[in-house]
C-alpha cells in the first residue's frame, strides 16, 4: 500500500466528547461546577492548538439533550458558564480568526443565551481560520428526528420527490450540513461509548477512548492522539490494495 500523504496523516475534522469535568472536581473535593470551569479553560488551549496540529474543524460536545437530567444547580451553573464563556472569549475568537457555529436544538435554551450564540456566529461568520462547532442541547437522535421532519415537510410541500431521497439527502437537513464528517472522535475520562453524539456523521470516523479527564487533556496529549490516527488505515468498507 502506498504511503499516506501528510494530508491523510492528520484528521481534518476532530470531534471531542469532553467527559470527566465533574469527576475531576470531585477527586479534588470541589463542587462539580469547578470542574466545568476548568474544562472551559481546556477548550481554549485545544482550540489554539488546532492550527499548528493541522486540524481545520473542531466539534466539541458541550451539553447534551440528556444533560437536563442533572441537578438543577449543575444545569443552571452550566448555562451561566456558557454565557460567561461567550462574553469573555468573543474578542479572542475574533482575534484568532476562529469561525464559530452552534449545533443542537435552541428552543429549550433561554433567550439570553440564544442571543449570545446567534451574535457570536454572526461576528465570526467571515473568519477563515479553525472552524469551531459547539454542540449545545444536542443529541444525535434528536438531530436526525428534526432533520427528518424538515425533509418530510419538503416532501409534503412538493419540493422533494420521495423517490429522490437517498443517503445523501438527509445530511443536507442536519445541523452539520455545512461541515465535513468527522475523521476522528475522541472521548476523554475512560468511558467507551459515544453518548448520542454525531450518530450519522461519524459512521466512518475513527475513535479514541482515553483515560484522561477532560480538564487534564493537554495539547501534548492531543498531538499524541492525532499521531496515532496517522498510523490507521481507513478503508471505508473497501479492501487494502
Amino acid at each position: 500500500m502506498a504511503a499516506k500523504s501528510d494530508s491523510e496523516q492528520t484528521p481534518r475534522h476532530v470531534a471531542i466528547i469532553m467527559d470527566g469535568n465533574g469527576r475531576w472536581a470531585q477527586m479534588r473535593g470541589r463542587p462539580r461546577l469547578v470542574g466545568h470551569h476548568a474544562g472551559a479553560k481546556r477548550v481554549k488551549e485545544i482550540v489554539r492548538a488546532c492550527p499548528d496540529l493541522g486540524v481545520d474543524y473542531l466539534t466539541i460536545f458541550a451539553f447534551s439533550t440528556e444533560n437536563w437530567k442533572r441537578t438543577q444547580t449543575e444545569v443552571a451553573g452550566l448555562m451561566k458558564l456558557f454565557k460567561r464563556y461567550i462574553r469573555r472569549e468573543t474578542q479572542s475568537l475574533l482575534d484568532e480568526n476562529v469561525r464559530v457555529r452552534f449545533i443542537g436544538d435552541r428552543v429549550k435554551l433561554e433567550p439570553a443565551l440564544v442571543d449570545l450564540m446567534d451574535n457570536l456566529e454572526l461576528l465570526t461568520s467571515t473568519n477563515t481560520g479553525i472552524n469551531l462547532t459547539i454542540a449545545l442541547n444536542y443529541g444525535g437522535r434528536d438531530e436526525v428526528a428534526r432533520a427528518t421532519r424538515r425533509l418530510a415537510h419538503d416532501v409534503a410541500a412538493g419540493k422533494l420527490d420521495p423517490r429522490d431521497v437517498t443517503d445523501e439527502t438527509l445530511p443536507k437537513y442536519l445541523d452539520t450540513c455545512l461541515l465535513p464528517d468527522p475523521d476522528l472522535v475522541i472521548r476523554t475520562s475512560g468511558e467507551a461509548r459515544i453518548s448520542n453524539f454525531l450518530l450519522w456523521q461519524s459512521a466512518y470516523a475513527e475513535y479514541e477512548f482515553i483515560d484522561t479527564l477532560w480538564p487534564d487533556f493537554s495539547r501534548a496529549e492531543f498531538g499524541d492522539v492525532l499521531s496515532r490516527f496517522g498510523t490507521r488505515e481507513r478503508r471505508f468498507g473497501a479492501v487494502s490494495v
